[in-house]
């Protein structure tokens, strides 16, 4: 016998919202995220207050898109950073990172240190080898830049559970892997997650708390030889890594 009970129609899930998101870059990885994001925000996925896309090249391909559904920031990154992470931000405003760009959080947090202390004070150094991570290599800025992945992945993956090219469970996590660094006298991981549409990004929020953490170490240990932090921007299975020492002696820390 037919069931003549009503059924209800499945409920869409509600839309992510969104204050400021930021897109590094404009060229052909910073297109595709403005892509994805428009498509989740027109199939209902995502609210957006504000789209922001920095480049310092006039002519990147979102520039030359010339849209009226976001602004386009011509500059460079770490200038722009320098201005944007100063002021409040939103629990909901959020920066979308690119593949390719520098340890650009981490030169920020130095900045801020050195408007603090002095420049003498601050300095960035390499972290150690992590234990267990297969790919690592040290870059010109110091930054150490690691991967559970010895081979080349997707920029659209979502680090699902299990891992598109093993076939395997993703067991694996850099966030826990890099806190558990030694030799350090704080840790400040900032995490890049899927948020939609194959989009990962950073809460400024946690990049400003980054900075409070920083000065609050080297506050409480006052008079410590040098203060050790290790910053790190992650998602589950890359990461770039640098340590940001501060100190050396009271004079350089009185700037």
């Amino acid at each position: 016998m037919a069931d003549d009970t009503a059924r209800a129609e499945p409920t869409a899930p509600a839309p992510i919202i969104f204050g400021r998101v930021v897109i590094v870059g404009g060229g052909c990885y910073g297109s595709y995220y403005v892509r994805q994001l428009r498509r989740a925000r027109e199939r209902g996925a995502v609210r957006i207050r504000e789209l922001i896309v920095v480049d310092r090249d006039a002519a990147c391909a979102v520039a030359r898109e010339a849209a009226t559904d976001l602004r386009f920031v011509e500059s460079a990154w770490a200038p722009f950073m320098q201005e944007f992470l100063a002021t409040p931000a939103d629990a909901d405003d959020a920066i979308v990172p690119s593949p390719l760009m520098p340890h650009l959080f981490l030169r920020w947090l130095r900045d801020r240190a050195i408007d603090r202390y002095s420049a003498s004070a601050v300095a960035i150094e390499a972290p150690s080898a992590l234990e267990g991570v297969p790919w690592q290599r040290v870059g010109d800025d110091a930054s150490r830049y690691v991967s559970f992945a010895e081979w080349m992945c997707p920029v659209n993956c979502i680090e699902p559970r299990i891992c598109p090219h093993t076939r395997g469970l993703r067991d694996w996590d850099m966030s826990r892997t890099a806190a558990a660094a030694p030799n350090l006298d704080a840790v400040a991981v900032l995490h890049c997650t899927h948020r939609t549409y194959g989009v990962g990004m950073v809460d400024v929020r946690a990049i400003q708390d980054a900075d409070a953490i920083v000065a609050g170490t080297v506050e409480g240990r006052a008079g410590a030889p040098a203060v050790r932090i290790l910053v790190g921007t992650v998602s589950n299975c890359h990461g770039a890594l640098g340590v940001l020492r501060v100190g050396g002696s009271p004079a350089a820390l009185a700037g």
